[in-house]
């Protein structure tokens, strides 16, 4: 039996296999147990001899010229079951009492033939080329009904369950898999209530929903509504969830398919799909469309992987294309797409009238970093003095669902030490683990070792807190965590732009711990990889992309629309190259200049830092300003800051 939900109870629906099962059951039991318990014996033709010439048979029947089947006369059958111990004893009353195999009719006929003779009573001897039982019949026919059993069953798993389609069969294998949003159903719906933050986005995306419901005003005036609206922005920003909300509060239909639902390894099944989509979308018109992850079948066409010249998810773009503003008109229907790769997507797919906007869905900023604590924070149990602001302080460059990450992890930190509700520090060691990884406290660690990883974090907060556009240190661990065996957060400001100085005091900050570890060790170490690693990334991108050299000049090799056509070769000569890596170096050689400076000037202050957090392992803010003094305030007037770690061994 299948379970089956009516109206929030469980019940049971009758399945066609159960029914399958039943009737075998009950033919096999009437095969078996229906007849008489008293069946005909099997003999040969000697007993039978011998019998005739007793004349205790009164009849023979020749079946189908093979079977020989002996009919008794009353006084034979008596006479063979009265001895209970013989194979006769248990003889049938009605029909044939005995049976045998005969090899050839004239054979059997010819000894017949002289064992009657000698018989006192007449023998009757019949052919029967037709009998056959209902029994006969149906083993005849049921292998053939075996097979086409199984044959139905294995076409309704296809068109059920198989490899694609709505319905998720190789029947349907070109049907588009939308997904249609069940506005009734309380549980799934998303309205712009839970979606916080985002403001721009919403309003700009709140104009669809409301010329859906007011489409009169609109059109009053002439006006007419976008045909497409793509949702660009890093993961986890909240882009799926916008459109779940456009579902929730547009009373219209909403479909919803994701991007890969249209690639399979059939030709001509991704264009099929499309289709299929919109055919489904313009009957339930006025209706909206969207697409998840477009970038699996939006990719700019010719840059696909394997460079084939009749790619199939070309194909499906070009479908895609033709079906969103072709020759065919989708009026009533509003195509909804999210990526967080804008730049790949082809020419043709962005320009208007196909997608009319491009609504960027960013990281949070504080304020709405602290309305999405508040969507988050609603179903845990909080301390009552929780500082929400202060979490959101906390979590720079956090998206959504990185927050929504902190919250739960926070939980389950708080459950883990059996406490009755979530604390600050509770958020603050899932900050930490989200961002640093789990503590390692077992890692065994040389005491050589850890003395020269106390001197280079040490060597990071002393500069960072020294140099005054550098971001001041707020916390430092040499409590392994992740891959690092050390860790520093630092307070860094939320600035849309960065000069170059602030760039070299923050490069100087980096290089800080590879310098405290030769000036103290007079040795170098593999400590300082994710060191090297962002301070050459980040030069690079001073120099080439930025234009902060005055060798290479004011000119930037960046492409920000990722379609260059110069993919596999550098858009410079190899002498600018050479002056690109000459002035590289220079740059990095002189922040390490002002770290080894600033280090040499604070040597005693360094040292005090590094032998404190060999004995504490952890060091705040109140103990570097104790040890190194106030720190230089900058020269201009910051936004508030925040924490992260950006530094590590």
């Amino acid at each position: 039996m299948a379970k089956k939900k009516n109206n929030g109870k469980v019940g049971l629906r009758p399945n066609m296999m159960w029914l399958w099962t039943v009737i075998f059951i009950a033919i096999l039991g009437f095969a078996l147990f229906g007849q008489s318990p008293k069946k005909p014996v099997t003999t040969d033709w000697s007993e039978v001899d011998t019998l005739i010439t007793r004349g205790l048979v009164s009849k023979i029947e020749i079946v189908n010229r093979d079977k020989a089947l002996v009919y008794l006369t009353e006084q034979g059958v008596a006479q063979l079951s009265a001895d209970e111990q013989s194979k006769f004893a248990a003889l049938p009353a009605e029909g044939h009492q005995l049976e045998f195999q005969i090899g050839s009719v004239e054979t059997f006929r010819e000894d017949f033939d002289k064992a009657v003779a000698l018989s006192p009573t007449n023998v009757a001897l019949t052919y029967d080329n037709h009998r056959s039982g209902w029994m006969d019949s149906l083993l005849n026919w049921l292998p053939w009904v075996f097979f086409i059993v199984i044959w139905i069953f294995i076409m309704r798993g296809f068109s059920r369950g198989g490899t694609g389609g709505a319905g998720g069969g190789i029947m349907n294998v070109g049907k588009a898999r939308a997904q249609e949003f069940d506005q009734d159903d309380p549980n799934r719906k998303v309205t712009f209530k839970d979606v916080a933050g985002l403001e721009e986005a919403k309003v700009e995306i709140m104009e669809i929903v409301d010329f859906l419901r007011n489409a009169g005003k609109y059109r009053e005036l002439g006006a007419k509504i976008p045909k497409g609206a793509l949702l660009v922005g890093p993961p986890g920003t909240g882009k799926t969830l916008l459109a779940k909300a456009v579902a929730g509060e547009a009373n219209v239909p909403f479909l919803s398919i994701s991007g890969s639902d249209f690639v399979e390894m059939f030709v001509g099944v991704g264009a099929s799909r499309v289709r299929d989509l919109f055919e489904q979308a313009k009957q339930k018109a006025p209706c909206i469309v969207f697409i998840d992850e477009i970038d699996a079948i939006g990719r700019a066409r010719g840059r696909n992987a394997g460079f084939s010249g009749n790619d199939e998810r070309e194909n499906t773009l070009n479908q895609l294309l033709t079906e969103m503003d072709g020759f065919q008109t989708n009026a009533g229907v509003i195509v909804l797409a999210a990526t967080n790769r804008a730049d790949i997507l082809d020419k043709a797919l962005m320009r208007a009238g196909r997608f009319d906007r491009q609504i960027e869905v960013g990281l949070p900023e504080i304020h709405e970093r602290k309305q999405i604590f508040d969507v988050h924070l609603r179903k845990l149990k909080l301390d009552p003095d929780l500082d929400r602001e202060f979490l959101a302080r906390q979590t720079p460059g956090f998206s959504g669902a990185d927050i929504a990450n902190v919250c739960n992890e926070a939980a389950l930190i708080a459950a883990r030490h059996n406490k009755k509700f979530v604390s600050k520090e509770d958020f603050l060691a899932a900050i930490d683990r989200i961002i640093g990884g789990l503590e390692k406290k077992n890692k065994v660690i040389s005491p050589a070792e850890k003395r020269t990883i106390a001197f280079h974090e040490a060597g990071h907060a002393t500069v960072s807190w020294k140099l005054k556009n550098a971001n001041p240190l707020i916390k430092v661990t040499i409590i392994p965590r992740g891959k690092a065996l050390g860790a520093a957060w630092y307070l860094p400001e939320e600035r849309q732009i960065t000069t170059k100085e602030q760039w070299m005091d923050e490069i100087a900050a980096t290089l800080a711990g590879r310098v405290s570890e030769q000036i103290f060790f007079g040795h170098l170490s593999t400590g300082a990889l994710n060191d090297l690693e962002r301070v050459t990334k980040q030069v690079y991108a001073m120099v080439a992309y930025y234009g902060m050299s005055e060798k290479v000049g004011t000119i930037s090799y960046y492409d920000s629309t990722g379609q260059s056509d110069m993919a596999f070769t550098k858009p410079y000569s190899e002498r600018t190259a050479q002056q690109i890596d000459d002035e590289v170096k220079a740059i990095i050689a002189q922040a390490y200049a002002m770290a080894e400076r600033t280090i040499n000037e604070n040597r005693e202050g360094l040292t005090a830092l590094a032998e404190l957090l060999l004995e504490r392992e952890v060091v705040f803010t109140e103990d570097v300003e104790r040890i190194l003094g106030p720190r230089e305030p900058k020269q201009e007037s910051a936004p508030e800051a925040d924490t992260v770690p950006t530094a590590e061994v």
